[in-house]
């Protein structure tokens, strides 16, 4: 079938010799299904106090100079029960961030569902359910906000949802894992369908994790590769690449896929304006290795900035699209995040250079985030901050969710202003910021 391109006038901005959107984000976890031990949700605006502090924090936001931002609404918040809609808090948070000229990129699906969604992604309607919810959004907004990201993430929404059964519908299995690929990215094609359909001019913005698999063990080269293709997996489903020639074809049949399900999305594809990498250099790389007792297992080195330029020839190669990197960081002390922000920008110019349309980068998150082990722990929320952001949370007795100030602040303001081709001026100047802490 022949694809349908993105209006002219987006597609020209992303394809602009000199395009270029520095960007930040607020961490937007939503789950709302309770730990079974613990009674504990994931709600990372409740946790971080955004839902009081969002004037502010978007103020944040725009100190930072940043021309755009990705940032998350919560579906459940505003769709608490099936007939009910409350639009206030997307109402107040996307306005302000409009005033402080910021172009909200839109997280729609943050890898929680309201409660009242029996089965979460498995529920029947789920497809026609989150289009609703996307379109009477994007109306509300026509013509004044056109990035949309369909859902955050579908790789790893499926596998917490379907492999590992953290998430509802809680599966544990290949064929859970591949039941839920299916739904979420049919869910994703509606929910392009649904804001085209409102507005012509909206850019569905396609991000997911992008890790690389390696190995060094002959025995476990056709499982890396099986689990690059993986990868891709959510892109190739939407944009109607997966048939009989595909890597993964006959793994998806063995899973539990049927042949109709994976027509539907030759007949329904979508394009792929803008693809975002979620990178981090402390999550990204993958190695397969064999452990003492002679078992597979995984393993997470620390990774260098080779990883963006692999990843970026890599999804070039693919997809022949532009390129965003719409997540990084690295966690823990200043001195380590900004080695990885001189790092990571630096890579980011080589490719350019290659001439690949590598063309924007966010750090994410803006300030801490509370770590996901937070829902089936004990602790308090004060000891589950990651350090990931260009302001820390830090704890005082007057309040416990403070934000401060890091010199990666006045560092990133530089960024924004100088573009991605004066990074090399600033590396002495993050290197001695490094230095203080």
């Amino acid at each position: 079938m022949t694809q349908a391109l993105p209006p002219r006038s987006q597609l020209s901005r992303l394809s602009a010799p000199d395009a270029f959107w520095w960007s930040t984000g607020i961490e937007d976890t939503f789950i709302t299904a309770p730990h079974p031990v613990t009674g504990r949700t994931l709600d990372e605006y409740e946790l971080t106090g955004h839902y009081d502090r969002w004037h502010e924090d978007l103020g944040l936001v725009a100190e930072l100079g940043v021309p755009c931002a990705r940032y998350g609404v919560p579906w459940h918040h505003i769709q608490p029960e099936p007939n009910t809609w409350d639009w206030t808090f997307p109402d107040e948070t996307l306005e302000r961030l409009l005033d402080l000229g910021v172009e909200p990129q839109v997280d729609l699906v943050h890898y929680g569902l309201p409660a009242w969604i029996e089965n979460a992604f498995l529920h029947p309607d789920y497809p026609k359910l989150v289009a609703e919810y996307a379109g009477r959004l994007a109306e509300r907004f026509r013509g004044r906000i056109t990035w949309y990201t369909p859902l955050n993430e579908p790789r790893i929404t499926s596998w917490y949802c379907g492999r590992l059964g953290w998430w509802p519908p809680f599966r544990r299995s290949w064929p859970g894992f591949v039941a839920l690929m299916l739904a979420i990215a049919k869910g994703m094609v509606e929910t392009v369908k649904a804001l085209e359909s409102v507005d012509p001019e909206i850019v569905p913005y396609f991000v997911d994790a992008t890790d690389l698999f390696d190995t060094d063990d002959p025995a476990f080269e056709d499982e890396a590769r099986r689990r690059q293709e993986v990868v891709f997996l959510a892109l190739d489903l939407v944009s109607g690449r997966i048939d009989e020639r595909h890597a993964l074809w006959p793994w998806l049949l063995k899973n539990g896929a049927r042949e109709a399900d994976l027509a539907w999305f030759l007949d329904n594809a979508v394009a792929l304006p803008v693809i975002g990498m979620n990178l981090y250099p402390m999550f990204t790389q993958k190695k397969l290795l064999r452990d003492a007792g002679g078992r597979f297992r995984i393993r997470m080195p620390y990774a260098g900035a080779d990883l963006i330029i692999r990843l970026g020839r890599l999804y070039h190669e693919r997809y022949r699209v532009p390129l965003m990197i719409s997540e990084t960081a690295s966690m823990g002390s200043l001195r380590r995040r900004l080695n990885w922000l001189d790092a990571s920008i630096a890579a980011t110019r080589q490719l350019r250079q290659e001439g690949i349309p590598l063309v924007g980068y966010t750090w994410w998150p803006m300030f801490s985030l509370v770590t996901w082990a937070y829902r089936q722990g004990r602790r308090p929320v004060t000891e589950h901050l990651a350090e990931m952001g260009l302001w820390d949370i830090v704890p005082d007795e007057s309040d416990p969710l403070r934000r401060v100030r890091t010199p990666a602040v006045d560092i990133y303001q530089q960024l924004v202003r100088g573009g991605i081709e004066a990074v090399g001026m600033l590396m002495e100047a993050s290197s001695h910021a490094a230095a203080l802490r």
